[in-house]
Parts: structure tokens; C-alpha cells; sequence
């Protein structure tokens, strides 16, 4: 049903890149044909190949010349009167604001991708556009706003065939159905995205199957083993491709499971080694995430209170910021399960 997946993203010169190329050599070839075209003059395919250079440096945390690189894209799209370029760069643009944390920015930036794409006959740019606007949506907690655009976009990704797509809308339907609580409905997305992208030799949705199936073991079924084992193959694949930001949240994950089994020392040693990947990518809601998982450890291996509770207080307080409010709840609960229910709240942590 589903073919080998691709990578939409890498165009023109560019295509013959595999969606499991590493990003350093993405990032060396995409450079080295934007020189050449823009040497030319040729403003269509300066766009393309700028493309892969911001996706590479995005996926790599380099934020700042991934925001250079889709900036350029898009002026050299516009200079070649290339609309789906456009809306390539802009969803380029708009994934990295999500990833900044910068949430109003990219609902903007990925509804204009949108638009564009519609209006420039690329249906693929739009779908991709529509789904970040979906991923933005779910990782702030929206889940009844972008639950039924998650659903939509799997039933066309289903029936066109693309198995990366499919992946991806399996991917977040799973994680909403696992932060509601419905863990065999998650489990289940979660093994189906790990099947598909397995069979169509999709590194990077495997990967992140994998870590929401580890994440459902541990917490549904205590086994820290299985979980951990899970966790270790999909960050073999990360490292083979240099996912940074997966990487960074496989290691926030492992954290998590060696949390709820009680090896809290050990648990901490991994939220200190995501925070600080996290905190290199200038990636805030792993940030916070990591410092979460960090206040909990240290608060079960004898912490003083009153720093753990003012933490917490601070953390939710950025939390409300930022506009992450599944995140915002997981603090709640954690200072109901540390008992600082009353020890800290958003209006003390400003």
C-alpha cells in the first residue's frame, strides 16, 4: 500500500537525496549547489537547494542560519516568481518557529505556506503546511481544535499512499490519544507508524514511533527494560542521521523511563544531558521539559523543598508564556506528586 518514503523537502539538484541521507551531507551538497545556482543567476533552483540548507541546519539545532537559509529561499523564490517555493520556504520558516517555541509566528507563517501552496498547485507543500499547523495546535494541548485536521490529513496521506505523512499523522493522533490517557489506542497508532515507516525505509518517523512506543511500555506496563531497549534502537537511527532534536528528546524520554522506575540519580544524569542539547538548539519546550524532569529527580533524592518548589513555580510560569498548555498541566502534577500543591504558582513565578 504505502511506497518507499521521500523527503518532499529536497528539490531541484537535490532530489536524489534519500529522506535517510545524514544532514551533514544534506547540508555540504545543499550548500554547494546553492553556490553554483546562485553563480548563475538561476533564482528557482537557489530556492530549492536553500531549502535543504535550512531544513539541514533546523534539524541540526543551528538556529540561527537555519533562519538565514529559509529567509534567502524565500527572496529567491519571489525573485523566480516560483509560488510553490514560496510556500516551501514559509513552511521551512514556520516549522522553526515552532521549534523556538514561537507559536503565533508559526500559525502565521505556516498558514500563508498553506495558501500559497493551494495557489501554486502543490498539494504536497500545502499538506505539509496544513500538518504543521496541526503539530502546533497538539503540542500546545489544542487537542479538540486539531484533532479532527490530524485525522483529515491521515485519511489523504492513507489514500495517496505517502508513508511519511502517514507516519507523521499516526504519530501525533497517538500522542494526543497517550496524553488523554488512552494508552491502547496510543500503543496501537504508535506500533502501526513503526510498521509503516519500517517498510518504507523511513529512519526518522521509526525512530520517533519507537520512542512513543517506549514511552507507552514503561508507563502502561512498568517495563523498563523493553522501553529502554526501544529507546536504544531509535537512537541508533537518530545518531546514523544526525536527528539533534530527536536525539536530544530520545534522551529526555530515557530520563522519563528511568524516572518511573525509581533510579532517580540516573535519571537526572540523562535530563542534565538533554538539557543542555536542548538549551544548544535554543529549543524551548524540550528545555523546559528536561528542567521538569530535572526539579523531579532531584526533589526524590532529598533536594530542599523550597528549591524544588520555586522551580516548579518558575517552570510554570514559563510554561504560560510560552502558551504550552499540556506541558503547563504535567507541572500541576507534579507539584501535586511532590506535595507543593500550594508551594508555587504561575502568579508567584512572575
Amino acid at each position: 500500500m504505502y511506497g518507499k518514503a521521500f523527503a518532499p523537502e529536497y528539490q531541484g539538484a537535490l532530489t536524489t537525496l534519500s529522506v535517510n541521507s545524514s544532514l551533514t551531507d544534506v547540508l555540504a551538497a545543499g550548500a554547494e549547489q546553492l553556490k553554483a545556482a546562485e553563480q548563475a543567476g538561476e533564482h528557482g533552483e537557489a530556492a530549492r537547494s536553500g531549502l535543504a540548507v535550512a531544513e539541514a541546519h533546523r534539524r541540526l539545532g543551528q538556529v540561527r542560519e537555519a533562519e538565514d537559509a529559509w529567509k534567502a529561499s524565500y527572496r529567491a523564490a519571489r525573485d523566480a516568481d516560483d509560488v510553490a517555493a514560496m510556500a516551501w520556504a514559509l513552511w521551512s520558516g514556520g516549522t522553526l518557529a515552532r521549534q523556538r517555541g514561537a507559536f503565533p509566528l508559526a500559525r502565521r507563517l505556516l498558514g500563508l505556506a498553506a495558501d500559497l501552496g493551494e495557489h501554486g498547485g502543490d498539494i504536497v507543500v500545502r499538506g505539509y503546511s496544513l500538518a504543521g499547523l496541526a503539530e502546533t495546535g497538539r503540542i500546545q494541548g489544542d487537542y479538540e481544535a486539531v484533532g479532527r485536521l490530524h485525522e483529515q490529513l491521515l485519511a489523504e496521506a492513507r489514500r495517496r499512499g505517502e508513508a511519511r505523512h502517514t507516519v507523521w499523522a499516526l504519530e501525533g493522533i497517538a500522542q494526543m490519544h497517550r496524553n488523554s490517557g488512552a494508552y491502547d489506542t496510543a500503543f496501537a497508532l504508535f506500533e502501526e507508524a513503526a510498521e509503516i515507516a519500517a517498510g518504507a525505509d523511513d529512519r526518522r518517523g521509526h525512530a520517533w514511533a519507537l520512542r512513543g512506543l517506549a514511552d507507552i511500555v514503561s508507563v502502561r506496563d512498568g517495563d523498563t527494560g523493553r522501553a529502554l531497549a526501544l529507546l536504544s534502537e531509535a537512537e541508533e537511527g537518530c545518531r546514523a542521521m544526525k536527528l539533534s532534536g530527536a536525539l536530544a528528546y530520545n534522551h529526555k524520554m530515557r530520563g522519563n523511563v528511568l524516572y518511573r522506575a525509581g533510579r532517580y540519580a540516573e535519571a537526572q544524569g540523562l535530563y542534565e544531558l538533554a538539557l543542555g542539547e536542548f538549551r544548544a538548539m535554543k529549543e524551548p519546550r524540550g528545555e523546559a521539559l528536561s528542567r521538569l524532569g530535572l526539579a523531579k529527580s532531584r526533589a526524590r533524592q532529598g533536594q530542599d523543598r523550597a528549591e524544588t518548589a520555586a522551580e516548579l513555580a518558575d517552570l510554570a510560569g514559563v510554561l504560560e508564556r510560552i502558551g504550552l498548555r499540556h506541558a503547563r498541566e504535567m507541572v500541576a502534577r507534579a507539584q501535586a506528586e511532590l506535595g507543593l500543591e500550594n508551594a508555587g504558582t504561575v502568579e508567584a513565578a512572575r
